[in-house]
Parts: structure tokens; sequence; C-alpha cells
């Protein structure tokens, strides 16, 4: 074996020692009621690097067909906890957020009054839910923002993020706190640390993060963005074409390790590949 294919070959195993299977199962494994049409992201820097997760998954989801269409909009703070924002502000039926777009040749195009997301996508800051001390804020407001959500009939989601660059057992610490907090408040999460481990642990040749060991790279957003269309429409990435401009090669790959996290951590479901 030579040299370079055993240091990959190795580091592979460092990540599967160190990868600590997380305990909490999810409840919820689907997306129940309509389908989900519009998204309100609620986050930090996690979902804005690469021009914003919420691009990608309007990307996928275009190229998937039009029963599949996502509307996306992100409203996001650098650095935030869940706490930083202010919910209710954004979807009380009096809020401006998501009410107009443009499309096309800067065509702006108006939207009707009321609820403008059928679905709210939550992340916290990226170590706050297993942080000794914010712990205990990210429990709180779980519960306050999916109450908040339902409110305005609007179904809460929660984002897994991944764990930070030579920290795995982050990715199950994450895991468990964004499931258990899913759970109480019976909502779906989002298991985009699972894809990034599952990711790393298949080519960790490849570089997700920035220098900053924390933040996404392209691939990373990519992979995330695959996951998080695959989670909330129910419907396979692999075979997608809307490739974010990466290599076609490299975005099935990216596809398919986001495939088998929703499938293994929702348990199997009827694979509909895209037909375009």
């Amino acid at each position: 074996m030579r040299p370079k294919f055993l240091c990959a070959a190795v580091a592979a195993l460092a990540v599967c020692a160190l990868q600590v299977a997380a305990a909490e199962k999810p409840r919820v494994v689907k997306m129940e009621g309509e389908p989900v049409q519009s998204v309100l992201w609620v986050g930090n820097s996690f979902f804005y690097y690469n021009n914003g997760i919420h691009t990608m998954v309007s990307g996928l989801s275009a190229a998937a067909g039009k029963e599949h269409r996502i509307r996306n909009v992100m409203a996001t703070i650098g650095g935030s906890g869940i706490d930083w924002h202010d919910v209710d502000s954004y979807l009380r039926p009096d809020s401006h957020m998501g009410s107009y777009s443009f499309v096309g040749e800067n065509e702006i195009v108006f939207r009707k009054p009321g609820r403008q997301f059928d679905t709210m996508v939550v992340m916290d800051c990226s170590q706050c839910p297993i942080h000794p001390q914010l712990g205990k804020v990210f429990h709180e407001y779980a519960k306050k923002d999916s109450d908040i959500a339902r409110k305005y009939g609007v179904r809460p989601v929660f984002f897994m993020s991944w764990a930070y660059k030579g920290k795995p057992e982050m990715t199950a610490q994450l895991a468990d706190a964004y499931t258990r907090e899913a759970n109480a408040n019976g909502a779906l999460v989002i298991p985009a640390g699972i894809a990034y481990a599952k990711a790393i642990e298949r080519r960790p040749d490849l570089e997700f993060y920035q220098p900053d060991k924390r933040h996404p790279t392209r691939i990373g957003t990519y992979l995330a963005a695959c996951t998080a269309f695959a989670a909330l429409s129910g419907t396979s990435p692999v075979g997608n074409s809307y490739t974010a401009g990466l290599d076609p090669e490299m975005a099935a790959f990216l596809q398919s390790a986001a495939w088998d996290a929703v499938r293994e951590f929702h348990g199997e479901r009827t694979e509909a590949v895209p037909a375009r």
C-alpha cells in the first residue's frame, strides 16, 4: 500500500475510532401534512457561508421538479445562538418577512398577507446545545420557538450541526442534544452532522472545513443542503442535476452520503430519485 493511501486509511480508521454512536433516536422521521413549499432558515454563519444553504436547497428542489420546489428565505445573525432571534417577529401575520421576492429579470413578486412559511428550520450556535452554560438556553428556546411556530401554523424543524474539525466526539453529542429536543417538541431533525461524519469517514482526503475548523467549505454546504432537501422532502438527492458548480462526481458522492445519513437516521424510506 502506497504511503498516501495508507495515511488516508489511517485517517478513516481514526474517525471511526473516535466516533461515538448517538444514543437518542428520532420519534419524528418525516414531515407530516402538506408538502414543504416555503422554509424560513433561522440561524447563524453556518447557514450563510457559501452564498447560503437556502440557495442550494432552492437549487436542489427546483431541479427535482415542480412538485418538490421549495421557496427559501434566510434570517441569520453571525455568531448567534437560538435566543438571539425574535422568531415571533419573523412569523406573525403582520411581519414583512418573506412578503416579496425578486425573480427572473429583477421582477418583484408580492405575496398575499398572512403566513409566509409552512416550515421553519432552526439551528443554535455551533456548540451551544452541548455547552455546559448554554445548553439550558437551547432547551428553553427549542420549546419556545416550536410553540411560536405552531401558533402561526408553521412546522418547526431542527438542524443538527456538525462537529468541529478534530473533535469528532461532538457528532454524537450534538446529535443527541438536537434529537432530544426535537423529540420533546414533536419536530423533525435534519441530520447534517451525521452526514458530515459519514462523508469524512468515506473521503478523509476532502476538506469540509474552512481554516477555522468550524465553518463549511463549499462541499460542506452542499452536503448539508442535500441532507436538508432529503429530510424535508423525503426525496433522494441522488441523481439531482443541481451541483452548485461542483464537479458532477463530487456532487454525486455528497448526494449519496447525505441520502445514506437521512435513511439511517430516520429509517429506511421509499427512494424517489429526481427525474432530472
